[in-house]
């Protein structure tokens, strides 16, 4: 192959992704079919790299896969205002933040358990009681 010309498991490698998951990027729409060899490979190029190390770093700041396409198809436009850029990522935004609420509450709760714990037999154990169903 070329010297521009990544197999799938260059590409993996490259990108830090898992073959399985780049075939489904490729079944998704996500990422375009490669060119095939001559012996029926897969021939990927530098825009494959560039687009799935773009997926790659957006699903790592945790951006749904819908999102991830949304902000593909917008950065195949680079003339347009970057608005619904802005409104996608200020949505993830949100997200977060309502994950890490739901998150520093579940941790007050386990806090609040675990303090009450006396550390004597489990038939005493705080924590196991209020794990169990209420009978």
């Amino acid at each position: 192959m070329g010297a521009n010309i990544l197999t799938i498991g260059h590409l993996a490698r490259k990108t830090d992704t898992k073959v399985e998951t780049i075939r489904f990027y490729e079944k998704s729409g996500l990422l375009p079919a490669p060119e095939r060899t001559k012996g029926n490979y897969r021939a990927y190029d530098l825009a494959h790299l560039g687009r799935l190390s773009f997926i790659r770093r957006a699903r790592d700041l945790g951006f749904s896969l819908d999102q991830v396409r949304e902000l593909l198809s917008l950065s195949d436009n680079r003339n347009q205002s970057c608005a619904a850029v802005d409104a996608i990522a200020n949505e993830h935004r949100s997200e977060i933040e309502r994950k890490i609420r739901d998150l520093q509450a579940l941790k007050l709760e386990l806090d609040s358990i675990i303090d009450q714990c006396g550390c004597g037999t489990v038939a005493e154990c705080r924590i196991i009681d209020s794990l169990s169903p209420s009978q």
